[in-house]
């Protein structure tokens, strides 16, 4: 009698005797004999079994049931109704189980996949049965007692088996039939591989699901089955890789994504609660890495997964994007925790990246339209409900957002919830940092947003944070990443930036260039800032032929729109395009500078040329950045045409010219010296004569609109006086203080409310004060005069005031050769009040505050915001916001009234183009119709007469004009 016919024998009546279905008690004698049973059938294992397998796995299947259920009974008992040696004698059975399991699995992978149904039977149902054990250990590991550790590494083997006898069997079967047409099936597969194909499914479906079951048990243990909880999803992941894809059919995908999904959440929440209830000190490194290196290894998982599966991952896109932008908001609300700092860094060092894998995972997929992919983006970046939204007063939200409430908002709550939108705002940010290996159509997508992106600015609440809030960055690679705090705007441009050069070689470009020309005068500072900024980045990176043709566009929009009414009118379109232009000016080249220069200032010295000259100066026009020989020529005509004006001055002439151009050379001059800062000694005594000229006039006039013009002349006098430090050691300069003390303090035009606008530009000529000589004595009608002055400037209680007039006499007295300066502060100074009262006021409150003041002038800037100044700047955030509602309903019925109609996406806001500034659309059908009239008159001119030099000369530069408007027509229509 052969051997394997012994063995099939014996494991036949071994079957029988053994783990009999009596569950009443557990009987020692009992395991005993099982546990003999299964070490000699192990012995056995090593050997050829390929003709008993179904009486080794009958055995198996049989141990697996008797033994869950016995588990379950030992553990109900008590300790004082179970004797200690039932219960380890069963353990030890247990354990015996196992091993023998983890052999006899990997002796079955030895053989082929069986095509004999009964054995197929056979083998699916013991791989179930040995999962079922093996989770149920796990349940109640913690409950066995000493032999728990044992149970765990053992139970680690069986689970590797499994993992193995898949891979084995997955390579033996032909995944290729599965991909077969339904209609051919029967005349295309064999039969066999179809079973084949099948059981193996089923295997490998059994292991996953069990896997997952063990994983989350694992995950909500607390971190004592840290072995199984990797053992088991590593498991799941390898296991859908095999089958080539085939086993979406079988597997919920979506399901196993949502599982890993709640452990993130779950582990969220813990954090949340425990940080948010107890914390009394900063979060160590230790403990934040102990809570989200867990997060990440979940996150890992399910990438992997998405990856494999992007059509399932599509399913839960909502969820997967919902743990994404809760990730986003904590992070940023953590930022700005004390204690919750390092916390922070280690969040955005373990999880920015893994999440943005995760969504990149879905956008990238090709096995994901392009519709339902920038329906993901619609998704994240489209909240009808805040732009929509009106508060009705002041924000709620000003505050930093309580980590526990974050993490409370659900997935179906995401669209309108505002506590998330700082998150959604850092995730856009992310999103264009890590733009680079994202395909080319999401990118297009992407910059669709952009639009999305500047309103989710104006909001108050996102507008406040944007300004103080600082948040950890993420640089580098690998094992070089470092974490760098950096303030939130700062973030902005650098994600925007970076999103500018990914899309230099994209199609998406002139998407981007749209959005650059709509939002050229966007009426909020803030956007306005952001996108002048991208305007300078690209001129400073951009190749020059690029870069010359935006600045010609630039430079002929600025002649469209400059006229006399909006030189002086800071936010008329002529300042915004002079400030913007330099602006961009201020990252060019020389020769770049130099070309602005000469086209706007030209040498027939006209009234346009004028009013741009004086706009781009007082809009900071760069002069230091001219070549050396422009600059001079530059600074030259500046100073001729003001001693002209100086000579010519006339009171009479004022009043008939009646025009707010009269004294261009003044406000030129002026704006001229906070671009240039250069030792202009021929600027004499005449400047201090004028000065007290026009204070005279400016007393003396009746005319509102003549006065007006005094008034402005005045102020932008005292400016040049202050950038002159010779003109202080001038006779003339106590005339000048004297009639200063008569125009704002004791004449008839004190309580003229038109001269506070003039009291910035006083405050920087009482700083210049510091340089001349005083003689303290209250017989000095100029020393009064001085203190007086001082009296009036330091009472101010308007913010902008105060910190100019606390800055200038800062200066006076670190430079003035006075002793007595109390006697330039009156009692009633405006940081003299007691700020809790605001009653009480005294000097030495004042020094006390004066002090601070300066040290805090001299101080490293540090941002840590406070609830009181969020809820400032959150209130100016929401007056904002309404103005630029205001100023967006004027546009629409302007365009209404008297444009042409602009179709507007309705299904998609954020395409919306911005109306440009009256003038630009009607100048350019202007010049069309003037250069449509030049073309017929040279048409007739050559009918009529032989062509000659002259109108050669004229066609040439006709097809420069032509090029020239035919730019600004695309301009004025984008617009």
């Amino acid at each position: 009698m052969s051997a394997l016919f012994m063995i099939c024998i014996v494991l036949t009546l071994t079957t029988r005797l053994a783990f009999w279905e009596d569950f009443t008690c557990l009987d020692v004698s009992q395991c005993l004999l099982n546990k003999a049973i299964l070490q000699c059938a192990v012995k056995y294992l090593e050997s050829d079994i390929s003709g008993c397998l179904s009486q080794f796995l009958a055995l198996g299947t049989k141990a697996n049931i008797w033994c869950g259920k016995h588990l379950k009974m030992t553990l109900m008992s008590t300790e004082e109704s179970q004797e200690e040696e039932h219960c380890d004698t069963f353990f030890q059975l247990l354990l015996d189980l196992f091993s023998f399991s983890a052999a006899t699995v990997l002796a079955l992978a030895r053989y082929p996949v069986s095509d004999d149904k009964l054995l197929i039977d056979i083998v699916e149902k013991y791989i179930l049965e040995q999962l079922n054990l093996t989770k149920d250990s796990i349940s109640e590991v913690k409950r066995i007692g000493s032999l728990g550790t044992e149970v765990v590494k053992v139970i680690q083997v069986v689970i590797d088996a499994v993992i193995r006898l898949c891979g084995v069997y997955s390579e033996a079967v032909n995944w290729k039939f599965c991909d077969a047409n339904p209609e051919e099936e029967k005349s295309c597969i064999d039969f066999e591989a179809a079973s084949n194909m099948s059981h193996v499914s089923n295997i490998t479906k059994c292991a996953i699901e069990k896997l997952c079951e063990l994983g989350i048990l694992a995950a909500n243990d607390g971190g004592r089955l840290v072995t199984i909880l990797n053992v088991s999803w590593k498991g799941v992941v390898t296991l859908l890789q095999l089958g080539k894809g085939t086993l979406a059919v079988k597997v919920n995908v979506a399901d196993i994504i949502l599982n890993l999904l709640s452990l993130v959440n779950e582990s969220l929440r813990c954090a949340a609660k425990a940080w948010s209830s107890s914390l009394k000190e900063t979060v160590s490194v230790t403990e934040a890495r102990r809570t989200f290196v867990p997060i990440k290894f979940y996150l890992v998982n399910a990438v992997k997964i998405s990856s494999l599966y992007p059509s399932q991952a599509y399913l839960v896109y909502r969820e997967i994007t919902h743990c994404i932008l809760i990730i986003s908001t904590l992070k940023i609300s953590m930022s700005n925790e004390e204690l919750m700092k390092t916390a922070s860094e280690v969040m955005t060092e373990l999880l920015e990246q893994i999440s943005m894998d995760f969504l990149k995972s879905l956008l990238n997929s090709v096995q994901v339209k392009l519709e339902l992919k920038l329906r993901i983006l619609d998704w994240l970046f489209t909240d009808e409900s805040n732009s929509s939204s009106d508060n009705g007063g002041l924000s709620n939200n000003c505050v930093i957002t309580p980590i526990c409430q974050i993490v409370l908002v659900g997935c179906e709550d995401m669209p309108g919830a505002r506590i998330l939108l700082l998150g959604r705002v850092a995730l856009f940010l992310n999103l264009l940092k890590y733009s680079l290996d994202i395909d080319e159509d999401v990118k297009l997508g992407m910059s669709g947003k952009l639009g999305w992106f500047l309103d989710i600015l104006v909001d108050e609440d996102v507008y406040s944070s944007i300004l103080v809030f600082q948040i950890p960055e993420l640089y580098g690679s690998g094992k070089t990443v470092e974490i760098d705090w950096q303030p939130m705007f700062s973030s902005v441009l650098h994600a925007l930036k970076t999103f500018m050069i990914v899309l230099s070689s994209s199609l998406a470009w002139r998407e981007l260039e749209s959005f650059l020309l709509e939002n050229f005068f966007h009426p909020h500072f803030l956007c306005w800032e952001i996108v002048t900024e991208l305007w300078c980045f690209m001129v400073r990176y951009a190749e020059i032929s690029v870069v010359n043709g935006i600045i010609d566009q630039l430079c002929s929009l600025l002649k469209l729109v400059a006229f006399s009414e909006s030189v002086f009118i800071p936010g008329s379109a002529m300042r915004k395009m002079a400030r913007a232009i330099s602006r961009i000016l201020a990252y060019g080249t020389q020769s770049m500078v130099d070309h602005v220069y000469r086209s706007i200032v030209d040498d027939n010295r006209s009234q346009l040329s004028s009013l741009m000259c004086v706009a781009l100066l007082m809009e900071g026009f760069p002069l230091n950045l001219l070549s050396e020989r422009m600059r001079s020529i530059a600074i030259q005509r500046i100073c001729t045409d003001y001693f002209g004006f100086l000579e010519s001055f006339d009171d009479k002439l004022m009043r008939v010219c009646n025009s707010g151009l009269y004294g261009v050379p003044v406000f030129t001059l002026s704006a001229s010296l906070q671009s240039v800062q250069v030792s202009m000694p021929e600027i004499d005594a005449k400047t201090l004569k004028f000065l007290v000229t026009i204070s005279h006039n400016y007393r003396n006039s009746v005319d509102q609109l003549t006065k007006e013009h005094y008034r402005k002349l005045l102020s932008e006098t005292l400016g040049i006086i202050s950038s002159m430090k010779h003109l202080y050691a001038a006779d003339e300069m106590e005339e000048v203080i004297l009639e200063l003390e008569n125009l704002f303090i004791s004449g008839p035009t004190a309580s003229d409310t038109q001269l506070y606008q003039c009291k910035p530009n006083l405050a920087l000529f009482m700083a210049g004060l510091g340089h001349m000589e005083i003689t303290e004595s209250d017989k000095s009608a100029k020393c009064c005069a001085v203190w007086e002055l001082y009296h009036m400037l330091l009472r101010e209680q308007h913010w902008a005031l105060i910190h100019l007039a606390i800055t200038a006499f800062g200066y006076f007295a670190a430079r003035t050769s006075c002793n007595q300066l109390w006697r330039f502060v009156p009692q009633t100074a405006a940081l003299s009040f007691d700020l809790v009262s605001g009653n009480e006021a005294n000097v030495e409150r004042f020094m006390s505050e004066l002090k601070a003041f300066l040290e805090k002038e001299m101080a490293i800037l540090t941002i840590t915001p406070s609830s009181d100044q969020l809820g400032l700047l959150a209130r100016e955030g929401l007056m904002l916001k309404q103005t630029v509602r205001k100023i967006s309903e004027i546009d629409v019925e302007a365009v209404g009234v008297g444009c042409q109609s602009m179709e507007i996406d309705e299904e998609n806001p954020s395409n919306k183009k911005r109306k440009l500034p009256d003038g630009i659309s009607e100048g350019v059908e202007l010049l069309q119709s003037g250069l449509k009239v030049i073309g017929d008159g040279l048409s007739r001119w050559q009918q009529n007469h032989d062509a000659n030099e002259l109108h050669d000369k004229f066609l040439t530069h006709i097809s420069h004009l032509e090029d020239a408007i035919a730019q600004l027509v695309g301009l004025a229509g984008s617009g």
